[in-house]
């Protein structure tokens, strides 16, 4: 029996028609909004199980997260271009730390991002910014969103600049590699459950433990929240400072 559907997550996938035109919209299905954006791109609803097959053969952890529920597929010209997953952070309980008075389904962090090689360099912050867009009207409760860059990657988080999200300073964590993969350090707590995690602690005496940088960026959808951040913006990083 499928676990009943929380009140904040967006309306159930269904059938939609894709834009035919140059003015961006929402994309309507039986069921309410399923994407955002026009024919030239455009970000829509996608099933879960096609979502994490792409993330888990293309993203660079080859590893998905188990905390998304939004699963929205990038298309370019019709094309598939990638996918973007958002959902609970992997402490959601800490929310509130962060902007005070936080409660679940009141936000959400892009989990996963992934994008073709061929698509162009501005696709990843157009890609983000209509799926904020979309949150904003399938999930109207959400008030914030946030996302880490790392350092594994190289990255100092350009994307999130470019899109106007507000940089919280970053932090070390530390990571486990294990046979050519990558854990993030709460796999090697997360007691009950199996997969990555279970394979790791059993195998933890074999990996080796990195600490990389993880830079936070938040984007308030709910303008009147921003008074309720709980850390200081900080001026963007950049290369080589």
């Amino acid at each position: 029996m499928p676990a009943q559907r929380k009140p904040y997550h967006p309306p159930a996938l269904s059938a939609y028609l894709p834009p035919a035109g140059g003015a961006p919209g929402y994309l309507m299905g039986a069921t309410g909004p399923q994407g955002f954006g026009s024919a030239a791109l455009y970000v829509a609803q996608i099933p879960g199980r096609l979502a994490r097959e792409v993330i888990v053969r293309h993203h660079y952890s080859h590893s998905i997260v188990n905390n998304s529920y939004i699963h929205l597929g990038v298309f370019r010209e019709g094309a598939f271009e990638g996918v973007l997953q958002w959902g609970y952070a992997l402490q959601p309980a800490r929310a509130g730390k962060v902007v005070a008075g936080t409660v679940q389904g009141q936000y959400l962090e892009l989990n996963r991002m992934w994008l073709s090689d061929d698509a162009p360099r501005n696709t990843e912050s157009r890609a983000i910014s209509y799926a904020l867009k979309y949150i904003r009207r399938a999930c109207p409760g959400v008030a914030w969103v946030q996302s880490f860059s790392d350092e594994r990657c190289k990255g100092l988080g350009v994307v999130y600049q470019a899109c106007s999200f507000l940089y919280l300073g970053a932090h070390l964590t530390t990571f486990y590699l294990l046979d050519g993969e990558i854990y993030h350090m709460i796999a090697a707590t997360a007691r009950g459950r199996g997969g990555r995690s279970a394979y790791l602690r059993a195998n933890i005496h074999r990996a080796q433990e990195v600490r990389w940088r993880q830079f936070r960026y938040i984007r308030f959808l709910k303008s009147d929240w921003r008074r309720r951040l709980r850390l200081p913006v900080q001026p963007y990083p950049k290369p080589g400072a």
